[in-house]
């Protein structure tokens, strides 16, 4: 039934400025609207709704993430603006906090100004 719609990702903010410039500026995403209720960016044919929210615990787990073709090339593109990929206890993360999958994916994540988990993975 909702095999062939388009899929929007949500995620919400506390501080909606942060969350503009990061999600714009330092992501990349394509600016759509900001509206009373989101701010609205455009990522490939993906919809990305930021939900404007006066309070809420970010989750302990993934969010969302990218699928990238250079998942090195792209973690230094984000650390270059100031973007810090985030390390676990347990994973054999390189130097640029990428962990590599039993199956060969590789993957890296990093947190938005709220505190949200996001992700990058190159698959294998």
């Amino acid at each position: 039934m909702l095999a062939d719609s388009e899929l929007e990702a949500m995620v919400a903010t506390t501080q909606p400025d942060r969350a503009r410039a990061f999600y714009g500026d330092v992501l990349g995403l394509i600016f759509v609207a900001d509206t009373p209720y989101a701010l609205i960016f455009q990522a490939g044919r993906t919809t990305v709704r930021i939900q404007k929210v006066p309070a809420f615990t970010p989750l302990p787990f993934t969010t969302f993430g990218w699928r990238v073709a250079d998942i090195a090339a792209t973690v230094a593109a984000l650390a270059a603006k100031g973007v810090t990929c985030a390390r676990f206890d347990g994973l054999a993360q390189d130097a640029g906090g990428i962990w590599q999958s039993p199956n060969g994916d590789r993957i890296a994540w990093f947190k938005d100004p709220d505190g949200n988990l996001l992700s990058l993975a190159q698959p294998a």
